[in-house]
């Protein structure tokens, strides 16, 4: 049934899981896919979209480094919009509403035809361990499947108990078995801290009985982009509507009269909430001054009549959930398909991991995706992507791969989990990352291909399609800083747009680079037309060009700084490192780094409680 061993064994098929098998099967380890159930492989188990604020961002970075999730996004598309397009490009992030069972079934598709892939129906209880190296699991069948390293994806199934007002059940997902073993295992045995956190999700509802004219209309970019660099499926011609309404008092009267039926607030969830993605009822109760809270009405699909109801995660009693949506506009006669529900579930806290993923006190073993304490399938994916590449890495005795804060939202992301840990589902935000301006979302290629090509997940085609793309940028930089406007030509625009007109020809590149000038005010003008037209330059290397352009002083300024951290991490600490011996270093400072163990004196900069007098210690010792 079952190769003798395999070099990567994946336990779970979330968006973590299926990542990483893909990952490490292309990059040509046998590598085994083993979960509770096969045709739930890549389910969104909450809202049915991919993207977002930052999020977007990372699935871009996925892409561009290998991974498939950008392109099997792009596949099952049914609404696509770039949001925060009123603010500078650093905060654009796309954000694709998706079909919920095409994104599962393109996910299975796409893993079936890997040869290097093998997949496999049950569910893993535990482990086996043999001198502090894992080597294989234990099936709950009594199945023992050996493997050189395992990477655990299990997301919320961990233990795993479902919350509908009084009522609990165990299971990792509605109608879907928990996993129980593993943790006791890790924790009995072995010394793994482990804790609990909740998270949720809101109704489905039958869209035939939603008022939509009570509703207001959300609609998709009227040129959608994608997110794969490198895939281009159909032209999305058609797109799915999505409706925004509100919550109003009597709404929030209802929740708060029944706080004593919801288990968030009689203490029979202990796990920690989501702070960015709260429980309607935590909303009403945190933000009691608010008068509405803004519902987001989601398809979730081309052929379906259910309606995922963004922003009403909740775990009252079925009735109160009705009788509160009932309460909203639009909602008047609504039909609810499926219930909201809040799920506990155990996590190992990630600061035992090392920059890889891999666990600091069991050898090839690997933990990604909310078992890490993480929210969302993009963060999910990212750190599955990761532990994919990296456990082919070591089992092949090669380097690891890192990403650095300023290479990527993805290594801003691992960084912040195994340096400063969380108590609290984490979730990435532009915010988190010190280098906005260089980590866009349109230069995701450019920054991280050539890596993927590098190490083998990046084709030579997709490799010269980048390249073209390079070359088009500097052809069309060029072109813009040599070529004169006269004041006649565009002085009306200069008007119009309330900027100072000019008296003198002035380049096109010194015109786009005012903040009130866009690159749409001056492309349909005769002259740059032309030029366009000529060159074959697209809309995305125009975006491009005029980025660069228009905000060249903060990109050059952060790009400094980066090399500024870089000078610190290139200073590597040595694994080894006996801390303890420093009589110089401060009692809390050598706790914190004899456990966190930074491979850089930059890692060590950012662990809370470390500082700049340690950090000088740290350097005198290390001959610097």
């Amino acid at each position: 049934m079952f190769l003798d061993i395999y070099d990567v064994i994946v336990v779970g098929g979330g968006h973590a899981g299926i990542e990483a098998a893909s990952a490490s099967s292309n990059m040509g380890s046998q590598t085994l896919l083993i979960t509770t159930n096969l045709q739930t492989i890549g389910k969104m188990s909450c809202n049915p979209a991919v993207g977002g604020i930052a999020k977007g961002q990372i699935i871009r970075e996925i892409d561009a480094l290998g991974g498939f999730s950008g392109m099997i996004a792009d596949s099952s598309t049914i609404q696509f919009r770039m949001l925060n397009k009123s603010k500078g490009p650093a905060m654009w992030s796309p954000r694709a509403q998706c079909d919920r069972k095409l994104f599962s079934y393109y996910w299975k598709y796409f893993l079936e035809k890997n040869s290097k892939l093998d997949l496999y129906q049950d569910t893993v209880t535990s482990l086996i361990i043999e001198g502090g190296k894992v080597k294989g699991v234990q099936t709950i069948f009594g199945l023992k499947i050996k493997g050189k390293s395992v990477i655990l994806t299990n997301g919320t199934f961990l233990n795993g108990k479902i919350y509908i007002g009084k009522k609990e059940i165990n299971g990792g997902r509605i109608a879907e078995q928990e996993v129980r073993g593993i943790t006791e295992q890790l924790t009995k045995n072995f010394g793994f801290k482990f804790g609990r956190m909740k998270t949720g999700t809101s109704p489905r509802v039958d869209g035939r009985s939603l008022i939509y004219e009570k509703m207001k209309s959300q609609n998709g970019d009227k040129d959608p982009k994608r997110f794969s660099f490198f895939y281009n499926p159909k032209k999305l011609k058609q797109q799915k509507k999505c409706y925004i309404t509100y919550t109003t008092q009597k709404v929030h009267d209802l929740i708060r009269d029944n706080f004593s039926h919801s288990p968030i607030y009689t203490g029979s969830i202990q796990g920690i909430s989501p702070r960015y993605c709260p429980s309607i009822e935590e909303k009403v109760f945190r933000f009691s001054d608010k008068k509405e809270h803004t519902i987001f009405v989601e398809p979730e699909g081309w052929n379906t009549v259910e309606v995922y109801v963004n922003g009403f995660s909740t775990s009252f009693p079925e009735k109160i959930q009705y009788q509160s949506l009932k309460l909203v506009p639009g909602f008047e006669k609504v039909k609810i398909l499926k219930p909201g529900y809040a799920i506990e579930y155990d996590y190992f806290p990630p600061e035992q991991l090392k920059v890889t993923l891999e666990s600091k006190i069991i050898e090839n073993l690997f933990f990604a995706g909310q078992i890490n304490g993480t929210t969302g399938y993009e963060e999910a994916a990212a750190q599955g992507l990761m532990a994919g590449i990296n456990v082919h890495l070591k089992i092949h005795k090669k380097e690891p791969f890192l990403l650095k804060r300023n290479q990527a939202y993805i290594g801003v992301l691992i960084d912040d989990l195994v340096t400063k840990g969380t108590k609290e589902p984490y979730r990435m935000f532009t915010s988190r990352a010190e280098y906005r301006m260089l980590l866009r979302q349109d230069n995701a290629d450019e920054r991280l291909t050539h890596i993927g090509y590098s190490i083998g997940l990046i084709s030579e085609k997709k490799m010269r399609m980048l390249d073209q793309k390079k070359s088009k940028i500097e052809k069309c930089m060029s072109l813009f800083q040599n070529i004169n406007f006269d004041p006649k030509t565009i002085n009306p625009i200069l008007n119009a747009k309330k900027s100072t007109p000019i008296c003198h020809d002035k380049k096109i590149g010194t015109i786009l680079s005012r903040s009130e000038i866009d690159i749409q005010d001056i492309i349909s003008l005769p002259l740059l037309m032309e030029e366009i037209k000529k060159n074959d330059f697209s809309q995305e290397i125009l975006e491009q060009v005029s980025i660069r352009i228009k905000y060249k002083g903060y990109i050059d300024r952060e790009k400094e700084n980066a090399k500024k951290l870089l000078k610190l991490e290139n200073l590597k600490i040595p694994n080894n490192f006996d801390y303890k011996s420093i009589k110089s270093l401060s009692s809390e400072a050598k706790e914190k780094l004899d456990y966190y163990r930074p491979i850089s004196l930059a890692q060590a900069s950012r662990i809370s409680g470390i500082s700049p007098s340690d950090l000088s210690v740290l350097l005198i010792h290390m001959g610097r």
